[in-house]
Order: structure tokens, then sequence, then C-alpha cells
């Protein structure tokens, strides 16, 4: 009875252990890795009542807030059946994080204002975020489709460039909301003091040599160009974008659609060597380490400041969202211009700006709500009145070129406010270069790559700042942080640190599953044997 007790528990365990390995085998043959096309419903279900949970993101700015409350009232009464409650963020991160704290829970919202290289981390495991282009054709209820129940655009009238950045995996997994770049606001009149004349396309050549010139002082300490005790010539926002904007100018590498990370290259050393010896004199600087370049460029405290498009109502002596005092504001010129280029007859510049994907749900209905609203979002009249409050430029050709956003931008520099000069010809850099604008690839991991690019100079800046030597040990050791710091070595398709040749990332999930069963099963028949084993010495 005993052996034969000891038999039926042991056949029980291997028959754990086959039927973990065979489907778990047949999990990492056959599960599908692409996300399935979502399918609208016949029809939209207007007798129920759906309440839509909306994510957005603004800079504490409160004429974008009532935008988005007036788009969400508009809205309801074409559709007064659909609920759109809005939650305001000031800070992309702080979405990303509480969306994926949510996925984890299933409790995403419906609708997110957010970044591609973001929901590429959304779609990864679970089918959670709803591809489009099955949307984007419905005859119905797609882009323009027959029963929308308001003017809107077809997918022929979103500015290619700006779809396609939404473009990933083979899917579209958001569309468009509004779309920037980086601009250099500059002040002119410093520049200028310093016997040089402004050019239409700025040169990191010429940026570099006018703010090492503008580091001249008096014999009481004071900088000669201001007359004051405080200047930094060059403040870059986000350092991110300068490393990936100064490779993408070299034609150097920085990642590729496979998910190749190319960033730890010969060529970004130089430029991080270059980036030290302007650090190293005081002359360059980055907003994490010194502050908002807007607040430096305002105060006459900086002539080179570069940060989006969609912040240039911080910029210059008339800004009016200027976050500093007005006894410190300094009476000057602001010029804007395309950021630095090496290359200026082929200027290159990012395009940014924010996107909307929409959250898949049990219930088609409601995601059908969802996406209804989503494509209010791109109606002229939203789209002309967010753009209107910062230098965004809509994302279809038809609000671009429709007279009221032409009225518009002819109207530059009438008031300080709805026409602030400056930001109206940030937005006409932008409507002036799309052709010159590119993005990055987008794939899992992809935003820690971002963050790896910013941090190179950060770190860089910093030690030049401490007097640190900044030699090859010190790159190496660099690289080896950045890698460290962001697991970048964890992520598959890494590219090798020295050659940018493909390395192996880690193991698939459903192969990390299947030995994590295969050990528990292992597991298992080791307290059993061991339990077999004390049960003989005991006598039983």
């Amino acid at each position: 009875m005993r052996k034969e007790g000891d038999s039926f528990i042991l056949r029980r365990l291997l028959a754990v252990l086959a039927v973990c390995g065979l489907g778990l085998l047949t999990g990492c043959h056959g599960r599908k890795e692409e996300a399935e096309a979502f399918v609208l419903p016949g029809q939209f279900d207007d007798s129920r009542e759906y309440e839509i949970i909306f994510w957005a993101k603004n800079d504490t700015n409160k004429t974008q807030t009532a935008i988005y409350e007036q788009a969400i009232a508009d809205f309801g009464e074409l559709y007064p059946n659909i609920t759109v409650n809005l939650r305001l963020y000031t800070d992309y991160g702080k979405i990303y994080n509480d969306v994926i704290t949510n996925i984890a829970t299933n409790t995403t919202p419906n609708v997110c204002i957010t970044y591609p290289d973001h929901i590429a981390t959304y779609v990864t495991g679970d089918n959670r975020v709803v591809p489009l282009e099955g949307l984007f054709a419905d005859e119905k209820y797609g882009l323009g489709g027959s029963e929308v129940r308001f003017e809107a655009p077809g997918a022929d009238e979103i500015i290619p460039q700006f779809l396609e950045e939404c473009s990933f995996g083979g899917h579209y997994y958001a569309v468009p909301y509004m779309r920037s770049t980086e601009a250099c606001y500059i002040n002119k009149t410093y520049v200028e003091q310093l016997g040089y004349t402004l050019p239409d396309v700025l040169t990191w050549d010429f940026i570099w040599e006018v703010s090492e010139a503008a580091m001249a002082r008096h014999g009481d300490g004071n900088f000669a160009v201001n007359g004051q005790k405080v200047l930094i010539p060059f403040i870059y926002k986000s350092t991110d974008n300068m490393m990936i904007q100064m490779l993408k100018q070299k034609g150097a590498g920085y990642s590729t659609d496979r998910g190749e990370m190319l960033l730890f290259n010969d060529t970004t050393k130089e430029l991080l060597y270059t980036v030290a010896e302007h650090a190293t004199s005081r002359a360059f600087s980055t907003f994490k380490i010194s502050s908002y370049p807007a607040n430096f460029l305002n105060a006459g405290q900086c002539l080179f400041a570069v940060d989006s498009t969609a912040g240039a109502t911080w910029m210059g002596t008339e800004a009016p969202l200027s976050d500093i005092s007005e006894d410190k504001i300094v009476q000057f010129e602001t010029a804007v211009r395309p950021i630095p280029q090496f290359d200026a007859g082929d200027p290159q510049m990012i395009s940014q700006g924010p996107s909307v994907c929409i959250f898949n749900k049990e219930d088609p209905q409601e995601v059908l709500a969802s996406w209804l609203f989503v494509q209010y979002l791109l109606s002229n009249k939203v789209q002309i009145a967010y753009s209107q409050t910062e230098g965004y430029v809509p994302v279809t050709s038809t609000a671009q070129h429709s007279p009221e956003y032409q009225d518009y931008l002819a109207r530059s520099g009438e008031d300080n406010t709805t026409h602030y000069d400056v930001k109206i010809q940030a937005a006409g850099l932008l409507l002036d270069h799309v052709d010159h604008t590119f993005v990055t690839p987008v794939f899992s991991g992809s935003t820690s790559l971002r963050d790896a690019a910013g941090q190179l100079i950060e770190d860089t800046v910093k030690s030049s700042r401490r007097g640190e030597s900044i030699d090859e040990a010190y790159m190496e050791k660099l690289y080896s942080d950045v890698t460290s710091l962001y697991r970048l070595d964890q992520i598959g398709g890494q590219g090798s640190l020295s050659s940018g040749k493909a390395m192996l990332g880690p193991l698939p999930r459903t192969a990390v599953v299947l030995l994590s069963a295969l050990a528990a099963t292992w597991f298992l028949m080791i307290i059993y044997v061991v339990y077999k084993t004390m049960k003989t010495r005991k006598g039983y």
C-alpha cells in the first residue's frame, strides 16, 4: 500500500512536469506576440451610458485646461450618453508611471495623452493598447466616417510625418495630438553687442564661439556683456534631445528600428569632449544643473536658450508666462532660430509632441466611445484653440490651412498674449521645417535609451564643472555606468558598447516562465524524495 501510494504521488508529479513543459513550450512557439486588431461594433449603442477616463497633461496653463474642459463639454452635447472625466498631470513622466502601475491592476484610463516611446512599453505583454488602423478605415466610425457626428479629419488630412511617429511594431498605436520641435531662443541684442551677426541657421561652431566670447569679464568681476555677476551663455533644456540631434546631424548611430542601441560610439565620445570643454569654462550648462533656460534668458544671464517650441510663452522680455519677477527682466530683442546644426545646408531637428492612445476594455462599445472622443480632439476647433496656447502646430492639414489658423499666424506681435510674436515665430519654425524633422525608432526600451543619451551629457557637464579629468578612462567608465544605470544591457537588441553590433538580450518571457515552472516542479520532486526518505527511516 505504501509503495503504491508513493508511486502514485511520483506519477502525479511527473505528469505536472510534462504538462507544464508541453504547455509552456507550445506558448514559446505558438504565442501570438503581435496585438490583435480591434473590431469595431457594427453600430454605436447610444441607448447606454458610458464613462470615459481621460488623462492629459498641461504646464499649469489654465488656458489649456479650459480648452480641454470646453472640448469635453462640446463633445458631450454631441454624445450626451458619453461622460468624459478629465485628470490632469503636470508631467508626462508621472502619466507614464501611473499607466504602468494601473496596467498591473487592469485599471488604465480609456484615453491617455502620452509619447510613442512610452506606448512601446505599454504594449509589451498583454494587449493593453488598441491598434488603430482598423478604426482609421471604418466607413461608419473611422476617420471622417459617415456616422461621426462632427467634422472629423480623414486619414489623408493628418500630416503624414506626424502620423508616422505613431506607427511601430506593425501597427498604429496612437494619433498625434499636437506637434512641436526644439528652438534656440536668442538674446540678439547681446550677440550683436559682442560683434557678431546672427545667421539664419545657427551652427554649433558659431554657438560655441559666441558663448566663449561672452565669458569676458570687467575688472570688477562682472561679465562685460551684461554687467552682472551671473552669466551662462548657453543652456540646453533637454539634453537627451541635444545628443540625439547632434548624432543625427553627424550621421552617427543612435538606434535602429530593430531596437539595436548604437549610442555608445566614437562620435558620441567626440561630442562629449566638446561639451566638456565648454562646461569647464562655464560657457555651457543644462536645465538639470542650472535651472530653466527661460529664467536666465529673461534676466539677461543667457544668450542661447534651447527649449521646445511648446515653451515659447516663457521666453523673451514680454513673455506672458515668465517665471521671474518684473524687476529682474532685462530688455533685449529676442530672436528664434532652429537648433544649432553641423551642416547649415541640411538642417536636422527632432519632431516631438503629445500623442493620444486608447486602452483596450472588455466592452467594445466603451472602446468605440473612446475612439469617438479621440477623433473630436483632432477636430479644427480643438486643434486650433490648443495650438494657440503655445508654439505647437495642429496635426491636420485642414486645421493648418484653415482661415482661422492662418489669421492667427498673420497677427504675430499684435499683442503679448494670444499673438505673442515669439510664440508664433516658434510655431512658424516647425511649419517651415516639417521636411527637416525626424523621429527616433520606438521599441520597448527606447525610453531608457533616450534617458541614457541625456545622462551622458549631464554627467560630463557635472564632472567638468568639478574639475575632473575627461579622458579615455573617464569615457569608458561613463559608458559603463550609464549602461548599468538604465539597464541597457538587459534590453533585447542591445548594441555593443564599442562597435554597435547586436548582443544577446534577456530570455523571452515565455522561456523565463518555462524555466521557472521546471525549477518549481523539480523542487516539488526533491521535497517528495526527502519526504519518502524520512518515512523510510522512521519505519512508516
